[in-house]
């Protein structure tokens, strides 16, 4: 078999595991609680131990592992191997992740961004296979991001470039979590989408998304959707906001780095081609006419997998056996 590769995807609710061949194929792969409140030792000790698990399970030696990706939230400073702070995981602050997973694994680790990890998957398995210039967007509670130019992640002088979701689309517009005003992640993330319509309905727009908010008490991005198929007009107007906003984006990062492809991943494009078909149109009416464009939108491909994919695709590109 050779060597193989683990990719770790480190959530505030769950680490997703998977051991790799060196074609990127999944032999074996395991979820684990992460156990966030019992601290550093407790998370990347139930890390190591799962990931040696499945080394086992698939009769091979600690020795045989040839390099471990790992995917966190930011920030950190990602060539020390720290990870600074954690919203998801209060108790992880300057944690030196990669020294501690280092002395119990004992193979090299490549750590980075897990939204640039996630990119990195689908730049190399996944709907971004075969060019060299991609824009990866994840639309969740936020909007998370990476950059591959000319076949590298682009990381910036601080290493925590490529925050995607806090790009300003609209000046003095919608205020964000971060702080900023007007950014995509305050229009077009799945929270956000919801939160719109929930304030129009609130404020006496007429929908049928009035009666879910008074039976659920909430709207969700999927209860928008769902009525955008059924001919809601408010929930109709809410999702075409969504990917205006998108489509702006993706203008502004067409003309920053030029992608061939613009990947959308994350539960929300569980809207499918309601939500692709938008996008890709705003696009067209926001764009520049001096020349045509040959970018593709596109939705990503690896699904839940995405993570731990990327995670031992970045193993192998910093430490396989021609590095």
């Amino acid at each position: 078999m050779g060597k193989v590769y683990i990719g770790i995807d480190l959530g505030g609710t769950n680490i997703k595991i998977g051991l790799f061949d060196g074609d990127l194929n999944i032999l074996k792969k395991t979820s684990v609680p992460t156990e966030a409140d019992m601290g550093p030792d407790v998370v990347i000790g139930n890390m190591a131990e799962a990931a040696l698990g499945l080394v086992a399970d698939a009769g091979l030696k600690k020795s045989d592992i040839q390099a471990v990706g790992i995917g966190t939230p930011g920030p950190a400073a990602y060539s020390k191997g720290i990870i600074i702070k954690s919203t998801n995981m209060p108790t992880f602050k300057n944690v030196p992740i990669v020294k501690m997973l280092n002395e119990t694994l004992g193979a090299p680790i490549a750590f980075d961004n897990d939204a640039n990890v996630a990119c990195w998957g689908e730049y190399v398995a996944g709907a971004g296979k075969g060019v060299k210039d991609v824009v990866f967007f994840t639309l969740g509670t936020g909007i998370g991001g990476g950059v591959v130019c000319n076949g590298e992640l682009v990381h910036g002088c601080a290493e925590n470039g490529a925050e995607l979701g806090h790009m300003i689309i609209y000046p003095d517009g919608r205020r964000c979590n971060c702080g900023q005003r007007g950014c995509v992640e305050a229009y077009a993330s799945a929270d956000s989408t919801a939160r719109r319509a929930q304030e129009a309905v609130e404020q006496g727009r007429k929908s049928s998304l009035k009666e879910i908010l008074d039976k659920k008490g909430k709207i969700t991005a999927k209860d928008v959707y769902e009525q955008v198929v059924a001919g809601d007009e408010l929930a109709i107007e809410i999702a075409e906001g969504t990917a205006k906003a998108l489509a702006i984006t993706c203008v502004n990062m067409l003309h920053t780095t030029e992608p061939r492809r613009i990947l959308f991943s994350g539960g929300m494009i569980a809207a499918g081609e309601v939500l692709l078909e938008a996008i890709n149109r705003h696009f067209q009416q926001q764009v520049w006419t001096l020349k045509k464009e040959d970018v593709e939108i596109r939705f990503a491909t690896l699904g839940e997998d995405t993570g731990i994919v990327g995670a031992a695709a970045l193993a192998r590109h910093n430490y396989g056996p021609s590095k």
